[in-house]
Formats: C-alpha cells, structure tokens, sequence
C-alpha cells in the first residue's frame, strides 16, 4: 500500500507527539515521559483508613476457646484493622508452628465493636424505671424503694407482664447500677442469700471476666449455676471415666498421632487455627478417619468416610469395643494393652453379685471393708487378686486413700510390685455364673426401660460374697464369650445379637466390615505405635440423650488400647486452650473460696427445670427410664420426684435449700448460743 504521506515525514514520530493532545500533562523534548500533578486526592481515604498510632496485642472472645493471637491497630483509641500475630514461640522441628492462628470469624470481631446493633448503653423497662423513679423520690432510699415495688403486688405484676413487649429506655449506668444492688440488698434481707443465682456462659470466652461476676455472687452467699450441662456442651462422661473435665492434649498433639479417628469433629469449622495440624498429619502417613453423618469440611481431608444415622454412634463404638476385646484380649493377649489396664483402669477390680431372678446381676465393688479392714477409708477401698499368689490386695489411689491421714503417701497409682490378675477365669477355684445385664436396643416404643442380656461370668468366693472382675463383666456386656461361660453368646461377627459389627449395621447403616477394620486398623496401630491412636471428638456426638453413654464407647477404645495419656494418642476434644492447669487458682479466685466455703453451687439444668414451672407439664414417669433390672425404686416418679429425693440425701446440690432466710436461722443460733449447724439441725427435727 502506498503512503500518501508527504516525503521526509516519520509517522512513527507524529503519532507519538499527538498522543500529548489526548493526555494531561507536560511531555518532555524527547518524548520518552510525562509529567502530571494532582489527580491522586482519593487516596487519602485509603492512607487514612489503614493508618494507625499503636498496636495492641487482643484476642477474640467468640467461644471457640482458640485464644489466637491478634495485632490490633488503633488510632484515635479507635480499632482501624487487624492482623494475626506471628511472634508465638516456636515448637521445634519435629511439628509445626501454632502460627499463624485466626479465622474469619475472629478478624470480624472490629466489625462487631462497632456495629450499629450493638447494645453500648443499659436498657431498662420504661413502665419499671418510673415506678422505681417515682419510689425512690418518695421514700429516698434505693432499697426501700425497690421493696416498695417488690411487696405492691399490683405494680408487681404490671412491670413484670410488660417483659417481652419492647418498651425498654435508655438509662444512665450509676442509675442501673443502683437499682441492681438494691435488688440484690432487698432479696437477701427478705429472703436469704441462696436465692440469689448467678448465670454464665462458658468461662473460656473470658477467665477474668467469668470470675469476677461469680465472685460477685460467690461473696454475697449466692448460688453460682453450672453452664456446660444446661447447653450440652460438657462431655459429662470425661468426669465419670476420668474424674476430670475434658482436661485433653494440645490440638498440636494431632500432629503426632499415626492414626487419628475424626468422631462428629468438623475441625476446620469449630477448631479453624488448629485444623492445620491435622491437615498437616496426612503428610507424614497418618491415617485419617472421618465418622459424621454428613460429608461435613472436614471429612474430604480424611482417608475414610464412615456415616453412621445420627445418634447411633454409641452403637459403633460397642461393636469396635467387641473386636478389640475379641481379638486383642482374650484370642490373644497383647501385652501393652494388658499391662496398661491393669495399671490405669478398673478392669482388675472385683466386684461383688447378687442373686436375682434366679441369675446374678453386678453389685458393689468389693472394698477392704469387706476383708475386715476397719480402718478410715476402708468402706472406699477397692480391692485386686494379686496374680502372684491369689490372694487380695487393696492397691493404692482409690477414694478411701484421698482423705484421711493414715493413708498419706496412697494417693498414686503405684502397685509397689503387685501385678493385679485381669479375670478369675481359669481359676482352680473360680466357677460360672449366669448373669442379667440391661441393654437399650430393644422397646425403645414402650420405654426407655430396654430389655436384658443373659451372658455368664467366672466367680469365686470370697469370705460371703461371690465375686468376678470388672474385666469379665465388660467382656459379658460387649458380648465377648469363652469357653464354659453360662447364657446367650454371639457366635460370629455376622450374628445380630448385642454388640457384634453385624447388630451395629442394623442400627447405623456402617458396614459391618468397614467397622472391624477400622477398629482392628485402630488396636493395631496403638500396638506398634506405642499408643499413638487417636479420636477427634466433638459436639456433634454430645448433643444427643444419653449422649454420656455414647462418649463411653469411644473412651473404652482409646483406654482398652492404652492410648489415653500418650503424646498423640487418646481422646482429644474440641475445647482448644481451654485447659485444666490454670482452674485451681481461678476457682479459688471465682468463687470467693479466700473468703468463705464452700460455695453454694447449683446444677443449671435442674435450676431451670424447677425455676421455670416446666416440671410442671413434664408427664415423663422417672420408671420408664430406670433400667430393667431395678428394684422399682422410680415407679410412679416423676422427674421432679427423683430431683427433690437426691437433693433430700445430699447427692445434688439444690438452692434454696430451706424455707427460712439463712441470714435469721443465725441470728436466731447465736441468740440461742448455739452454733448455726446445730440449730438448723435441731429445727428439721422438730419439723
């Protein structure tokens, strides 16, 4: 194509001189840059918010118990952005770093300080805060105008119908404060300080702040309620196998497990800065197992995907149980398992039967009482075979060791020497006996109430009482039979009798094969790992009836295996940074125990029950939940029944505990001269 350019002219060269005609700006002689000024003002609404004065070190209290760490950036005393720490010590080589800790819902909670829902200023309803205005003016004191309100039943009941119907006014803080302390003043001098209760969620969200409001109430005499139970939140069978609440390894220690059992744990949602170590594990050969449901986050990062039907966990944990047993003990003995039982649980124990309807059912633990022993503690004092000589012997740690002075120097585990006989079975003087066992599995239409097993036990005899060991009776409750035992046995794996891999299939829809593996894979590796087999618990096996019965299943595996209490074995739960060691001197702090004890503490759970009226309309007899081979001690119960007769023989703690202002009854003690214990003792007697 022909230029029509004229000659000597470079298009090249005129194009770029144009360009300056359609930009602003100064261009240079030699084309090759230009200069603008101005035009950048809409970044310093950028510079400003991103500015800052000082960083402070914060954490988030969203009750996830992660305690991450945060940089929080303030100007003007006024958060503008946030960061994740990164100076957390390092652990070493051999695991991976705890940073950087935080999630989503953390670096939103600047968002929440400042949200125009959040309450900054105490609210009061309108029709109270007149009336208490109107009092006060008249009478001039805070207490006696609050009383005034209290005892005018008319204007009583008016304030109170008004609640939930809105009408709430902004007050002044030394205003509401007032009227709470004069409250509280007025309730205690009417009607005692045990009816004053103190409510509060979870102190992991803030230890400090937890215990100042339960001091508060600790040091007026008032009654501190429980939280974990009343929202399902607290394993309660931690205490009951362990004594402890869920006092468990750091979530670092996932790391270190070599097969690791995620059970109704969804870790990158409720544990989100720790899931890493799990994620990170995989890398390293763990193996890991998901058991939920549904294919929650967490389970696409797992080897296997077990799905049970919700709420039958505790069903697959039977059957795992019964292939340990089976296979781990008594078709051969493992030696670490075998040695760690004896010195960590139960299972040696004996315990004494009764006859009933015509078989045996386990009674109390044999104890040293039982021997003879009448020294202090001896009631409480359990007692082994030793397998050296056949003979009795009360080994240390047991409750009759914790309180009394002869017994210093008991409280431990060492067996000094003694090697504890697991079972009588194979005993020159043992001989069977037919046992009944309750099981829940069947007539759940009917009851709760369930039917019973008949299985056998070995026993001998000793002084009157006809004996067997705990260890025998869990290998009749898992259905686990030897030769020459009385009752009903499952013969195989695939027989549909409590509590075979085959029952459990009916039940939870797992595989029958599917769960013998993994509980084989499971017993295995804690062999030859040294008891580095774990499970992953949380909430979403917790949330259910009965769920203690459940969380015993899955402690039975990690304890029969020997795994609980090993680095990177046991039971690891959701409850994070949450730990054991600092709850000695916070309770001390929290309950006013430096001060006066011991503190009125109350179950929240029956607190509201009672409270609310709602025993009221609870038509649930207490005998439909009793198991079948009781003495009928609920029939015709009611739930309140059953609360009001443990608080009556001191097993609950229940508040108010009498019908008369504790503050009188001392008054009245010390008008008599007689000590307050005494006198209340002496009124109950006389009615």
């Amino acid at each position: 194509m022909k230029s029509n350019m004229p000659s000597g002219i470079d298009i090249e060269e005129s194009l770029v001189k144009l360009g300056r005609y359609f930009s602003k700006g100064v261009v240079s002689d030699d084309l090759r840059s230009i200069t603008k000024s101005g035009g950048r003002e809409g970044d310093d609404f950028y510079r400003d918010r991103w500015s800052h004065d000082k960083v402070v070190r914060s954490t988030h209290g969203v009750n996830c118990t992660g305690s991450c760490s945060w940089k929080v950036y303030v100007k003007d005393g006024i958060i503008t952005w946030e960061t994740q720490q990164t100076d957390y010590p390092s652990v070493g080589p051999d695991s991976p770093e705890y940073e950087p800790r935080g999630c989503p819902r953390g670096a939103a909670f600047s968002w929440y300080t400042y949200s125009p829902t959040r309450i900054r200023f105490p609210y009061v309803r309108g029709l109270l805060l007149d009336m208490y205005r109107e009092a006060k003016s008249r009478l001039g004191d805070p207490v006696l105008a609050w009383a005034d309100i209290m005892d005018d039943p008319i204007r009583r009941t008016k304030y109170q119908k008004a609640r939930g119907k809105g009408g709430l006014v902004r007050a002044q803080w030394g205003e509401i404060s007032e009227i709470i302390a004069a409250a509280h003043v007025h309730t205690i001098k009417k009607y005692g300080p045990d009816r004053v209760f103190g409510f509060s969620p979870i102190p992991a969200m803030s230890m400090a702040s937890h215990a100042a409001g339960a001091r508060f109430i600790s040091l007026m005499g008032g009654s501190m309620l429980s939280f974990y139970d009343w929202y399902a939140d607290l394993p309660v069978a931690s205490p009951q196998v362990f004594g402890d609440q869920t006092d468990v390894p750091e979530s670092a220690d996932w790391f270190n497990a070599s097969y690791l059992i995620m059970w109704g744990s969804n870790v990158p949602v409720t544990r989100t800065p720790d899931a890493h170590f799990m994620t990170e594990a995989r890398y390293r050969g763990q193996k890991v197992i998901a058991i939920s449901p549904d294919y929650a986050d967490n389970t696409k990062f797992a080897d296997e995907w077990v799905a049970p039907h919700p709420g039958t966990d505790g069903a697959l944990g039977m059957a795992m149980g019964h292939v340990i047993l089976k296979e781990f003990f008594v078709e051969k003995q493992t030696p670490r398992f075998t040695e760690y039982v004896k010195k960590f649980t139960d299972l040696p124990y004996l315990v004494s039967l009764r006859e009933k309807d015509g078989a045996w059912v386990p009674d109390k633990f044999l104890v040293a009482s039982d021997l003879g022993d009448t020294s202090e503690g001896s009631k409480f004092k359990t007692v082994v075979l030793d397998s050296a000589n056949g003979q009795t012997y009360v080994p240390n740690g047991s409750l009759g060791h914790r309180y009394n002075d002869d017994s210093m120097g008991k409280w431990n585990l060492d067996l000094e020497g003694v090697d504890p006989s697991l079972t009588v079975y194979g005993r020159t003087d043992a001989s069977a006996a037919p046992i009944l066992l309750p099981r829940f599995d069947m007539g759940q239409k009917e009851s709760e109430s369930g039917g019973v097993l008949h299985r056998g036990v070995p026993t001998i005899q000793i002084g009157d009482k006809k004996v067997t060991t705990v260890y025998d009776l869990m290998l009749a409750q898992y259905g686990v039979g030897r030769e020459g035992l009385d009752g009903d046995w499952p013969i195989d794996y695939t027989d549909t009798s409590p509590y075979t891999p085959a029952w459990q299939e009916e039940i939870t829809n797992v595989p029958a094969a599917q769960a013998i593996r993994i509980a084989r894979e499971f017993a295995q590796n804690a062999d030859e790992s040294e008891g580095r087999s774990m499970i992953l618990l949380g909430a979403g096996t917790n949330h259910w009836f009965h769920s203690d019965t459940m969380y015993r299943t899955f402690l039975a595996l990690v304890t029969l295996t020997g795994c609980q209490g090993v680095n990177g074995g046991g039971w690891a739960h959701y409850v994070g940074q949450e730990k054991c060691r600092p709850v000695t001197g916070w309770a001390q702090l929290a309950f006013g125990a430096d001060w006066a004890r011991p503190p009125r503490q109350m179950i929240g759970t029956a607190f509201w029950y009672v409270s609310t009226d709602q025993w009221r309309y609870d038509g649930l007899k207490s005998e439909l939940l009793a198991t079948p081979l009781g003495e009928n001690r609920f029939e015709n119960m009611s739930a309140i029944d059953v609360m009001a007769k443990s608080a009556r023989m001191g097993w609950m703690p229940s508040y108010p505990s009498l019908n008369r202002n504790s503050l009188d009854l001392v008054d009245e003690a010390r008008a008599l001269g007689v000590e307050p214990s005494a006198h209340v003792v002496n009124e109950l007697k006389n009615g």
